[in-house]
């Protein structure tokens, strides 16, 4: 069904250099540098993450076809889940955007007035958009889980309604480098760097739409109707 075969046993260190992208995910969790040879359980217990979740996350994280049971949802703790996506957007919003927008700014001084121009307003448009995504998602959708945890389904919200107009961030991160590509004048290997880390923030924020689309909304649906019962 999938290649993932770790377990609580494991060495992170071991994981992380078998499937090198998740290495990417242990900021969302708040897992530092400096774990050594602990294994996953002992880094969770370090950090105060449920190791069952992270499996969770780490499996739907490195394999797209990967779709978790309802049963497998609703058996993991979910304590860990809001945390989780709010670093993520922490890190979106005040690590690798800025990281990216400086770079930009390097590359837009080099090309005509114009076209620099372009390509800074089109980034910085994108980064509000995802701002904007973000805060409906933390005004919205994140509240409404913890009224459904405290057994109050009174709001209107419902999660269908949120993931039915769910647009994907990672889209127009490509219309960016086909932009830079067209502009870009020869011999700028400055770039490189640059257009690798848009590539991998849109890996990145492809990864967290389906962290939300396989387990948030499956978990919301499942406590939404759990709550009008």
């Amino acid at each position: 069904m999938d290649n993932f075969s770790y377990n609580e046993k494991t060495n992170l260190s071991a994981m992380v250099t078998a499937q090198p992208e998740l290495l990417l995910t242990l900021s969302h969790f708040g897992i530092p540098m400096g774990f050594g040879d602990k294994t996953i359980k002992q880094v969770c217990i370090d950090h105060n993450v449920d190791a069952q979740f992270f499996l969770l996350i780490c499996q739907v994280y490195s394999n797209d076809a990967y779709l978790p049971s309802q049963s497998t949802i609703m058996s993991t703790p979910m304590d860990g889940l809001v945390p989780y996506l709010l670093r993520s957007h922490d890190y979106y919003l005040n690590r690798r955007l800025p990281h990216i927008g400086q770079h930009l700014e390097k590359i837009a001084s080099l090309l005509p007035e114009r076209a620099g121009k372009a390509i800074k307003r089109f980034f910085n448009a994108y980064v509000d958009e995802v701002r904007e995504h973000f805060e409906r998602e933390e005004i919205t959708v994140y509240p409404h889980i913890s009224h459904l945890l405290n057994r109050d389904n009174s709001d209107s919200f419902t999660i269908k309604s949120y993931l039915d107009t769910h647009d994907n961030l990672e889209d127009k991160l490509s219309d960016l480098v086909q932009i830079i590509f067209k502009y870009l004048p020869a011999g700028d290997d400055d770039a490189i760097d640059m257009i690798f880390d848009i590539l991998q923030l849109s890996h990145d924020l492809r990864k967290h739409s389906l962290i939300e689309d396989k387990i948030l909304g499956p978990y919301v649906k499942q406590l939404e109707k759990t709550t009008k019962s």
